[in-house]
C-alpha cells in the first residue's frame, strides 16, 4: 500500500503585519494574490506608474499608517506628502498635483488633527505641489488607530531622465544620498519609549529637487529608488532583482549614524533593513558617476551622498553582497517580514 502525502491546505492562512513589511512575504501575497486578481503581468514593480496614453504623466499611490502620529523630524502629514512626492521623483518626475484622503476615528482630537493637518499643507507648500482633492471619512472607536492618510500623486518626467528598477548594468555605480536608519528607529524609539530619539530624528524630506539635479545626467541615471520599508537591503534586491544584475556593496561606505548602530545593536536589527524617509539609492553609469555624485551634492539633500559599490560584471542574478569590515562577503537577504511595525 502507498500512502501519500495530502496536499498542503491554505485555507486557514491569514495576512499578517509581514505582508506590509515591503519584503520576501510582501512579493508573495503581489505575485499570489494581488496582481493576479488585478490583471497585474510580469515586470519590475516600481515606485510610480506611467500613466496609460500620456508618455511623461507618472502616477503613485501611498497610504500611511505610521504610529505614533507625531515623532522627532516629523509626523504622519508632512510623511504622506514626502513619501508620495519622492515615489514620483523615483521615476523622475516632477509633482504636479496631490489628492489626500483621511480616515479618522472616533475620538481622535481636533487639535491633533489641525496640526497634522497643518503639517501636512506646509510641506505641500514647502514642495511646491497642490493639494487639489481629497475624502475625509470617521469610522468608530476601534475600528482605525486614530488616523489614516492616502496620498495620490501626478508627477511629469523630466526630459531623458526616464530611470527604472529594471536598468542597473554592469559596471553601474552603486550610490547613496546619506545617512541610513534614521526614520525607522526614530519612530520605534518614540513609540517603544527607548530613549533614542532624543539624539536623533527622522530622515523625512522631499527628494524631487535631488533628483532635479540629477536631470541634466539623463540617461547616465539608470536606477532610482528610496528605500523605504525593508530599508536598503529590499531596495538593492528589488533592483537586482529586476535588472537581472549582481551588487556588491562596502560595509564601510554604507553611513550609519552612530545612534543609529546603537539602537540597531541593543535591538539585534541590521541597518540596512531599516527604514528611511528622506534618502535614495541611485544607479548610475561607470562614465557618469562622478557627475551624478557632485550633482547630488550640490543640494541640500544629497550633501552627504557616497559611492556604496558596483553593479559586478558578472555574478548570480540578483544577487546583493556586502563586503564587511573584515574583508569577508556575505550576502544581504530580502528582509523576509516585519521588524518595525507602523512606520510609515
Amino acid at each position: 500500500m502507498t500512502i501519500q502525502c495530502p496536499s498542503p491546505h491554505h485555507d486557514d492562512e491569514v495576512v499578517l503585519l509581514g505582508h506590509g513589511a515591503g519584503g520576501r512575504l510582501t512579493a508573495e501575497l503581489l505575485d499570489r494574490l494581488i496582481l493576479p486578481a488585478l490583471d497585474g503581468g510580469p515586470g519590475p514593480m516600481e515606485d510610480a506608474a506611467l500613466l496609460p496614453g500620456y508618455r511623461e504623466l507618472v502616477i503613485s499611490t501611498d497610504s500611511f499608517v505610521v504610529s505614533p502620529l507625531f515623532f522627532p523630524g516629523g509626523d504622519i502629514g508632512s510623511l504622506a506628502v514626502h513619501g508620495t512626492v519622492n515615489d514620483l521623483a523615483m521615476r523622475g518626475a516632477w509633482p504636479l498635483a496631490l489628492s489626500v484622503s483621511l480616515i479618522v476615528e472616533e475620538g481622535l482630537p481636533l487639535a491633533e488633527l489641525r496640526a497634522v493637518l497643518s503639517s501636512l499643507g506646509k510641506a505641500a507648500q514647502d514642495s511646491g505641489v497642490p493639494v487639489v482633492t481629497g475624502d475625509t471619512k470617521v469610522v468608530g472607536r476601534g475600528a482605525a488607530d486614530r488616523l489614516f492618510i492616502n496620498t495620490t500623486g501626478v508627477g511629469r518626467r523630466h526630459g531623458s531622465l526616464h530611470p527604472s528598477a529594471a536598468l542597473a548594468r554592469p559596471g553601474d555605480a552603486v550610490l547613496l544620498s546619506g545617512p541610513v536608519g534614521l526614520h525607522g528607529t526614530t519612530v520605534l524609539s518614540t513609540r517603544e519609549g527607548l530613549g533614542f530619539e532624543g539624539d536623533i530624528a527622522s530622515d523625512t524630506r522631499p527628494l524631487h529637487r535631488l533628483v532635479g539635479a540629477l536631470a541634466p545626467l539623463g540617461a547616465d541615471v539608470h536606477v532610482l529608488r528610496d528605500p523605504t520599508r525593508g530599508g536598503l537591503a529590499a531596495a538593492l534586491n528589488e533592483i537586482t532583482r529586476d535588472s537581472s544584475v549582481a551588487v556588491e556593496i562596502e560595509e564601510s561606505a554604507v553611513p550609519v549614524p552612530g545612534a543609529v548602530a546603537s539602537a540597531c545593536d541593543l535591538l539585534g536589527l541590521d541597518p540596512l533593513v531599516v527604514a528611511n524617509e528622506g534618502c535614495l539609492v541611485a544607479f548610475a553609469s561607470a562614465d557618469g558617476a562622478e557627475g551624478a555624485l557632485s550633482a547630488m551634492r550640490s543640494v541640500a539633500e544629497g550633501a552627504g551622498a557616497v559611492r556604496i559599490g558596483e553593479v559586478l560584471p558578472d555574478g548570480p542574478a540578483g544577487r546583493v553582497t556586502l563586503r564587511t569590515l573584515v574583508g569577508a562577503r556575505r550576502i544581504v537577504e530580502m528582509p523576509l517580514g516585519e521588524q518595525l511595525p507602523r512606520i510609515c
